[in-house]
């Protein structure tokens, strides 16, 4: 089994390598990844939304050229475990999400999804072993189109930049007249 580049080992070298342990949901996202891509026709300018921010946006990030920071990979959390792969101008594209409805033989996959056990109790292993053997089987796929907003190839940046009266510090004039942590909005 193939995942993106890598043969199914060399991956789950990676999630380690990226992610800092090897995590069950980096390896259904990678997955995910692949029947995203399997539907996309070739060529395309895409970019991904993903449905949580647990594992899932980092399997993006590995497999993919679409990061938080470039602006290609957004995450839009609705606490499902899905991605959207879509025409970056039309929106059209691809929904892929692990289908709980699937995973009647797949039970140590099926506890660590379902947080049937607590994690501590899950059987790691066995978890990645169902995922390599279930391959795509466990998935769904719809067609979708993403709604405008979320269209970055649609948004131009052309904000002014300029500089808050309050602390200082460069910020987009769009945001108003001071920078968002001077109008109270800042995380400190």
């Amino acid at each position: 089994m193939k995942i993106g580049p890598y043969d199914f080992e060399e991956y789950v070298e990676e999630i380690k390598a990226f992610h800092g342990s090897l995590a069950p949901g980096l390896v259904a996202g990678g997955i995910m990844v692949d029947i995203a891509r399997a539907h996309l026709p070739d060529g395309e300018f895409f970019d991904v939304i993903c449905e949580t921010r647990q594992c899932l946006p980092d399997a993006v990030q590995l497999l993919t050229p679409c990061t938080i920071g470039n602006g290609w990979l957004k995450i839009v959390d609705t606490s499902r475990y899905a991605l959207i792969f879509f025409n970056k101008y039309s929106g059209a594209g691809v929904r892929v999400y692990l289908d709980a409805a699937r995973l009647k033989g797949w039970p140590a996959i099926r506890s660590w999804f379902l947080k049937e056990k607590p994690k501590q109790a899950q059987n790691r292993k066995a978890i990645i072993d169902e995922f390599k053997r279930a391959g795509a089987s466990i998935y769904g796929i719809d067609k979708v189109t993403v709604k405008p907003e979320y269209l970055s190839a649609a948004k131009k940046n052309t904000s002014a930049v300029g500089l808050c009266p309050g602390c200082g510090e460069a910020f987009r004039l769009e945001r108003g007249e001071k920078c968002p942590a001077c109008q109270g909005k800042g995380p400190y």
